[in-house]
């Protein structure tokens, strides 16, 4: 379907791992495994390369220089745009949505809240605000405005829409937005660890102080493995990496002997 509406809208477009067989699903290829469409990208000089998943629900980009542009990226694309002409009355992420897009937003004045991970908890979030945009990082992008789910196609086509009306290239209309470093650590457990430990909510306090409100800092409890996750953002990695480290080590001192 995408190259055909691409074309269709008079791109020039060349088509990778479009042959499904019914177990090559998402195999090197698509928004899971982009290094295929990098390449691309760069030996044919295009100004662009968009890449979907095997459903066609989540998408990400590639710019003119090889670079991945997320799905936190594609929210701000849209989401600027929309503030430009009109206004964005809000957009819903996650809680692993990247701190610099929150940071960008409230510069604009565009409200923004975190769901839970998944796509339904940001859909909920959405209909509770009268928000018409949320998503994830991973590119799952929902248009409410268009469409009720997260659609690929429908997402593309309003970032190609913001980049011809302002007439930008993709690498410029991302440039608005800086990714902070994130340093994420996985701590595993025997099976059981109680989250809100004194010792390890105290260390995690100490470490919000410390990065005061040019970052934050997340620690949950991993749905499917027995991990306790520890992800700290901010804009100096190595403030970042000496506080994720320092109260990973605080949970693994709090574990059960």
């Amino acid at each position: 379907i995408a190259p055909q509406v691409f074309s269709e809208l008079g791109a020039s477009v060349e088509v990778l791992a479009a042959s499904p067989n019914g177990e090559n699903i998402n195999d090197q290829c698509g928004s899971t495994h982009p290094e295929m469409l990098r390449q691309k990208v760069l030996e044919s000089s295009a100004d662009m390369g968009i890449a979907f998943d095997g459903d066609g629900d989540r998408l990400l980009f590639v710019d003119d220089k090889g670079d991945i542009v997320d799905g936190d990226e594609i929210l701000y694309i849209i989401a600027a745009h929309a503030q430009k002409n009109g206004g964005c009355s809000g957009v819903a992420g996650t809680l692993m949505t990247n701190f610099g897009l929150e940071l960008a937003f409230k510069e604009m004045n565009i409200p923004f809240d975190r769901a839970n991970v998944g796509d339904r908890y940001v859909i909920e979030m959405m209909k509770q605000n009268g928000w018409t945009l949320g998503g994830e990082n991973s590119g799952h992008i929902i248009c409410g405005d268009v469409t009720t789910t997260g659609d690929g196609v429908v997402a593309a086509l309003q970032v190609l829409e913001a980049l011809i009306i302002q007439g930008v290239s993709l690498r410029d209309a991302r440039r608005g937005m800086t990714k902070l470093p994130q340093v994420m650590i996985n701590v595993r457990h025997g099976g059981q660890f109680d989250m809100q430990n004194a010792q390890v909510l105290a260390a995690v306090k100490s470490a919000e102080q410390d990065l005061a409100d040019t970052g934050r800092v997340l620690l949950r409890p991993s749905g499917t493995e027995p991990l306790v996750r520890v992800m700290v953002e901010g804009k100096d990695l190595s403030q970042v990496d000496r506080l994720a480290k320092d109260i990973a080590a605080q949970v693994e001192s709090s574990l059960p002997k």
